[in-house]
């Protein structure tokens, strides 16, 4: 297995880091820490470089807050010095992992994503006539880190690099045991994720060979047409994760069915033959249009706003076959005024 070397020098390279800032302001100009951080842009970077290359920089503490849609989450949002430093990292660790994973993993990965992921899995449900669907028991909280470093330590040999990685790993995670956990919200949490899940995806294509199998995050897919033989799967990844990688499926949440009744995937329901919206989803869609609604009769937002995002919110749901209800949607927005 090829490790790689000479990488933290990437990572910490002025230009590498000016790059991972611009990376990192997206979204969140108006932000004070941000704004502050880009009115000194040169000064902070020199800084951070400094930190990095003298093996005394160290993360600050997270911002914890919690979200509701579509479940509850607590999300943890590092400083802005500290997402600068994520995306630097990123941006020299993306091609390496991205080596390790299968064709059929779709967070994460550019090219990919959830519409990506869910074309793939109608397409899977077509050829075959069983599915099963799993996903893993509060996984970023359940990631052990040790593994973690272990695995990383498989594909990297700067010792410079890994030094830089267990400091961002050993950064504490509320509601998270000691050992374990990587914090939602933060971008190397993220490819640790889908790295750390890698494992799984190798055991079930080569060990298992199993032909029809995707992942999102922690949310997988099985397809065939044994029924038996995809119990027998089933309880081979059941002692896989839980041998391996310390994790536990999520018995509750785990289907095996006919593709012919759907299957719930990413906010979507889809059949061999059609997609639909979950119905959590489409009442979110509708909820957050009408916001953006208001928001623009207030004169709280400006119309190419109202539209912009409204756009966007379509073309997600316009992915499942959703013409119909739009339609009948929309009539009441042009009474707008």
């Amino acid at each position: 297995m090829k490790r790689y070397g000479n990488l933290f020098n990437q990572v910490v390279d002025f230009d590498n880091l000016a790059l991972a800032a611009k990376k990192a302001f997206r979204g969140h100009n108006s932000a004070i820490d941000v704004a502050r951080f880009n009115f000194h842009l040169e000064t902070e970077i020199f800084r951070l470089q400094e930190e990095l290359i003298a093996g005394t920089y160290h993360p600050r503490p997270l911002h914890s807050f919690e979200i509701f849609e579509p479940k509850r989450r607590l999300i943890c949002a590092a400083h802005i010095r500290d997402r600068v430093v994520h995306h630097a990292i990123c941006n020299a660790l993306e091609p390496i992992i991205e080596r390790q994973l299968i064709y059929d993993t779709y967070a994460c990965r550019r090219g990919k994503g959830t519409h990506a992921a869910i074309e793939r899995a109608q397409q899977f449900a077509r050829r075959n006539t069983r599915f099963v669907k799993c996903d893993i028991r509060k996984y970023f909280a359940s990631i052990d880190r040790a593994i973690l470093k272990k695995l990383l330590r498989r594909k990297i040999k700067d010792r410079r690099l890994l030094n830089l990685l267990d400091c961002i790993i050993a950064q504490p995670v509320p509601e998270s045991s000691a050992g374990k956990g990587m914090p939602i919200g933060n971008l190397t949490s993220q490819h640790f994720a889908n790295f750390y899940l890698s494992e799984l995806d190798h055991y079930i294509k080569e060990r298992l060979r199993v032909k029809d199998y995707l992942r999102y995050m922690d949310d997988f897919l099985i397809f065939g047409d044994d029924k038996g033989g995809l119990r027998k799967a089933i309880s081979a990844i059941r002692v896989f994760l839980k041998e391996r990688l310390l994790l536990e499926l999520k018995e509750e949440s785990l289907v095996l069915a006919p593709v012919w009744t759907g299957f719930e995937f990413l906010g979507f329901r889809v059949f061999p033959d059609l997609i639909r919206v979950d119905r959590k989803k489409w009442a979110r869609f509708k909820r957050k249009v009408r916001h953006l609604e208001s928001a623009y009769l207030e004169g709280e937002i400006s119309e190419s706003e109202m539209a912009l995002r409204v756009s966007s919110m379509v073309s997600h749901v316009s992915r499942a076959d959703t013409l119909a209800a739009r339609k009948k949607f929309f009539e009441l927005s042009l009474r707008l005024g």
